[in-house]
């Protein structure tokens, strides 16, 4: 890849290349929640949420939101900008790469950058649903499964719930398996 890849916020100009990414991924699980559920995770906590870019082409988004541990977004509705949590768990929405540039690190670059932000805002954790058999994937990575915690059914079949500790510096990061299979999509699953 030769092409300059970069980490930036969510803009606005981003929306329809976020959907059609989110849709391509999800519709099949039956987990897409369409512009308005998105658009309005981003609205609740817009300092969490990241497209990347390759060259001049979106390859990715990743939409996060505090959420209190062991508590993650309804997929049936949309979020709530009014309820604000306070820092200490982070939760990893969605994160998705376009099929094209997957196996190229573009999902390393985007975690990175949320471990940063989280490290930042003073959160202790990082949560996740792992759905369509990601939990592999996701504990290669340092997530740790919490079984019990999503119902079955609320986010398809597979759905479990995982955290890890947010590292007080980069370094102290768990390495990633040398050769991970990375999943089609990435959805923390929210």
């Amino acid at each position: 890849m030769t092409d300059t890849v970069r980490v930036r916020p969510l803009a606005d100009g981003d929306w329809d290349a976020v959907v059609a990414l989110e849709r391509d991924a999800y519709t099949g699980l039956g987990l897409s929640e369409g512009r308005a559920a998105l658009e309005s995770r981003a609205a609740a906590s817009p300092d969490t949420c990241f497209v990347v870019d390759v060259g001049a082409r979106t390859a990715g988004y990743l939409l996060a939101l505090p959420y209190p541990p062991h508590r993650y977004p309804d997929l049936t509705r949309a979020e709530e900008t009014a309820t604000a949590f306070p820092p200490g768990n982070l939760h990893l929405h969605d994160i998705v790469v376009t099929p094209g540039l997957r196996r190229r690190g573009l999902a390393r670059h985007l975690l990175h950058h949320l471990t940063g932000t989280a490290r930042t805002r003073g959160d202790e954790r990082i949560s996740l649903v792992a759905v369509g058999g990601t939990e592999r994937f996701w504990s290669t990575r340092g997530f740790v499964a919490e079984p019990g915690v999503v119902p079955d059914g609320a986010y398809g079949g597979e759905a479990v719930y995982m955290s890890k500790p947010v590292p007080a510096h980069p370094s102290l990061s768990p390495p990633a398996s040398p050769h991970p299979t990375p999943p089609p999509f990435l959805r923390e699953v929210s």
